[in-house]
């Protein structure tokens, strides 16, 4: 089993380590999002993955890599390899079906909540996206969805230098942002007028987005949150 760093907690000192996973950790991944979506008070920030769909990306449809302090799993984070079809999230922002093999989602990442705020979010993050390289092909974007109103997930993206390219209904139309970020280094933005816009009017931010507008950050002004770009 491969390791990918070894460090010490923040909060409580404790020794951890972060380490590829693979099959055999299954049940440690299944039980830990149980966990994770027991804890939310708003089950819909959230969309779980099927066992099914950890099998398959286990079994080499992408990337999983897992902190543990001992044996025990506290977090994990993935990356997949998605099927081309009409849900792809290279389609909602506007690739051609051509470019759609160069992307690869950020999936889903989950934190005990026993563990959280030991940045093991941002750190899985970075190893993740170091360990791609090591796969046996290369990507030009990277994607995800977040849910609205789960900042967490949102500050996440943006440290990693992702911003919003657009807010569509996805799974069951549920409302998401599709975040995305070129991995070769280009700067794909275009120019257009810096905007602050409340997160809970969607229909200014659907209509700036499909004008070329970008989200890059937040902002919070009394009790109303903005998505700035």
């Amino acid at each position: 089993m491969e390791q990918l760093l070894e460090g010490v907690l923040e909060k409580t000192n404790e020794p951890y380590s972060v380490r590829l996973l693979e099959m055999e950790h299954l049940r440690q991944i299944l039980d830990l999002q149980e966990t994770v979506v027991d804890e939310l008070n708003e089950k819909s920030t959230l969309q779980p993955l099927s066992q099914e769909e950890f099998i398959y990306i286990l079994g080499g449809n992408g990337l999983m890599i897992g902190a543990f302090t001992g044996n025990r799993l506290i977090a994990f984070r993935a990356l997949l390899i998605p099927p081309i079809d009409g849900e792809h999230l290279g389609l909602d922002i506007g690739l051609s079906t051509d470019e759609l093999p160069q992307v690869i989602y950020q999936e889903i990442s989950n934190v005990h909540p026993v563990y959280r705020g030991n940045r093991l979010q941002q750190t899985l993050a970075y190893l993740i996206m170091d360990e791609l390289k090591n796969l046996d092909r290369t990507f030009t974007y990277v994607a995800c969805t977040v849910a609205p109103f789960n900042i967490p997930s949102m500050k996440d993206k943006f440290k990693q230098g992702m911003h919003i390219a657009a807010l569509k209904h996805k799974y069951d139309h549920q409302l998401r942002y599709i975040f995305v970020k070129r991995l070769d280094g280009k700067d794909e933005r275009e120019m257009y007028n810096m905007e602050k816009v409340p997160m809970a009017d969607v229909s200014k931010q659907q209509e700036l987005l499909k004008a070329g507008w970008r989200g890059i950050s937040l902002e919070s002004e009394n009790t109303v949150v903005y998505v700035y770009g």
